[in-house]
């Protein structure tokens, strides 16, 4: 049963076709780990936490740095410094205090990836390299945990749903990740400071959409071209 509190903070939500009052408790039940609180697990986490997901698992080993800010805009001057996860928390707290924050302040490595992974629901990944890509999509293929993935770089994003209802993963894909000398990074490259906002809304809202069983992407990847505002789907 939902509470008035609850139906008053999330009756927008509630009246789309789909979600009504049953998708909404789903929606307070669901534990969602997001790896990464940087470019893409920042929108992700204040959506998610806006929507009203019951847990939220945030990993995340880094600090804010000033670089950070122009995309990153969870995070404000004053924080520079503090960890990134610890600080997620503290913001999330005040845009919604019921939830449950779960903080894990720690690199994800392949000794504690499948403990973190195992007791969620789902994992959102926003991570910005592809040996943690990897490493999360082989732990979400071994327990069995439906992955939102992400990606970004100069003004193009990436996005798919791996591991859902029999759908294929990241390495049906692309079979193994590049030479890391043959990777282009957003250090060398740079990104626009909104495209992350973007991609990042976009991966919740998919994240939603799983959590409350509608129509998500299925061995599909999208493409999204934010220069020449170029949207492509392909199928895999």
């Amino acid at each position: 049963m939902i509470s008035i509190d609850s139906f008053l903070r999330y009756n927008r939500q509630m009246m789309l076709p789909g979600i009504g009052e049953a998708g909404q408790e789903k929606i307070q039940q669901a534990k969602v780990l997001v790896i990464g609180a940087g470019g893409l697990g920042c929108p992700v986490l204040q959506y998610l936490a806006a929507a009203g997901i019951g847990t939220l698992g945030i990993v995340d080993f880094d600090i804010v740095e000033l670089h950070n800010l122009h995309r990153q805009i969870l995070y404000n001057d004053e924080q520079i410094g503090e960890s990134k996860a610890v600080t997620a928390k503290k913001v999330l707290q005040k845009l919604n205090p019921g939830l449950n924050y779960n903080v894990y302040d720690q690199k994800l490595t392949s000794e504690n990836a499948a403990d973190l992974i195992r007791d969620f629901d789902m994992v959102v990944d926003g991570s910005d390299n592809f040996s943690t890509r990897y490493l999360v999509n082989d732990k979400c293929v071994l327990l069995n945990k439906p992955l939102v993935y992400g990606s970004i770089l100069n003004f193009e994003g990436q996005m798919a749903v791996f591991n859902h209802k029999g759908s294929k993963n990241l390495r049906d894909l692309f079979p193994s990740p590049p030479d890391p000398k043959d990777v282009p990074n957003c250090s060398l490259n740079g990104v626009m400071g909104t495209l992350p906002g973007i991609l990042g809304s976009m991966m919740a809202h998919e994240t939603i959409k799983l959590i409350t069983d509608l129509s998500v992407l299925h061995d599909e990847l999208i493409i999204y071209d934010t220069l020449q505002w170029k949207f492509i789907k392909l199928n895999f």
